[in-house]
């Protein structure tokens, strides 16, 4: 695997790979790897005949300066990781390459995909963070695939957007949450948990857990799914920012009864000095509705194929 640092150079090694006829892949991460992030490496690896993973804690997605700092980097280790996954080139660009002096340019993706969920929370701006960088590394790399993960789910359907409405020329494929034994989702943040943080924290998928067993039994008012999570979450002690079940194409929160078909149980959940997310789609199957119920708009997979 080789390590490049400058879009010049990446540049040069790609276009020597493209006159050979290769693919080309693509892994956004902000390193710290753990096995989701080797799992899209795998799936891109499966989609593309050379793997690009880049490596850049970017800053312009964080609100929290205190949460910028604590972001854990590792690049040593990252880039042992990425090579034994198998990946071509590690792509870590010092800040200065990717945002030189004079700086000033935006990309965003506005309305409801970006202002509910995380962007209510951790505001707009977080997202337009996310895809500024996304497009300037699409540009950089110019990948035939780019391969993201389903724990972000948000962040897969504004990138989906931000694709379709630019008519950026790449595909987008979905990895499902790699979990640890006990269901908490991977995360690079999930290193920062204390031990006795990282005891309460299995409550996180405890929580989805409830609200799909209730879904399976037959509840299908979206209230009291949620309230099922909620009251799992609540009996650790611990607080959400939020507990949403939402339209996974729209995010929009749903009412009521459940549609036929998926919708998304998110949650944004601190716990000590970590926000951790996650996120499950939970399915109405039609023989469990009645036959005036309207369909879902999609999950998350059918709602976004269009990337």
């Amino acid at each position: 695997m080789r390590t490049i640092r400058t879009v010049a150079e990446l540049r040069t090694h790609l276009r020597s790979s493209r006159r050979a006829g290769r693919t080309v892949g693509l892994v956004p991460t902000m390193g710290a790897l753990h096995d989701g992030h080797l799992a899209l490496i795998a799936a891109a690896r499966e989609a593309a005949d050379e793997v690009v993973v880049s490596l850049f804690v970017n800053p312009t997605q964080f609100n929290d300066a205190g949460d910028l700092d604590a972001y854990p980097r590792t690049e040593a280790d990252d880039a042992v990781a990425a090579a034994d996954a198998g990946a071509h080139v590690l792509f870590a660009p010092p800040v200065a390459e990717v945002y030189p002096d004079g700086f000033a340019s935006e990309v965003r993706v506005g309305g409801p995909l970006t202002e509910r969920l995380e962007g209510a929370h951790r505001g707009a701006g977080h997202f337009h963070g996310v895809t500024t960088v996304v497009t300037k590394l699409l540009n950089m790399v110019g990948p035939d695939v780019a391969v993201f993960g389903a724990k972000d789910a948000q962040q897969v359907l504004v990138v989906r957007r931000l694709v379709r409405d630019l008519d950026v020329p790449v595909r987008i494929e979905v990895v499902p949450t790699v979990r640890e034994p006990d269901g908490l989702a991977r995360s690079s943040r999930n290193v920062r948990l204390r031990p006795e943080d990282r005891a309460v924290a299995v409550a996180i998928p405890r929580a989805l857990d409830a609200a799909s067993s209730l879904l399976a039994d037959g509840e299908r008012d979206a209230a009291a799914v949620r309230a099922a999570a909620e009251r799992v979450l609540d009996d650790a002690g611990l607080r959400p920012e939020y507990v949403a079940l939402a339209d996974p194409a729209t995010l929009a929160e749903r009412e009521g009864a459940l549609p036929v078909g998926p919708s998304l149980l998110a949650v944004a959940v601190p716990v000590g000095p970590v926000r951790l997310i996650d996120n499950v789609e939970l399915v109405v199957a039609p023989s469990a509705a009645g036959a005036d119920d309207p369909p879902s708009t999609g999950g998350l997979q059918a709602a976004t194929a269009a990337g």
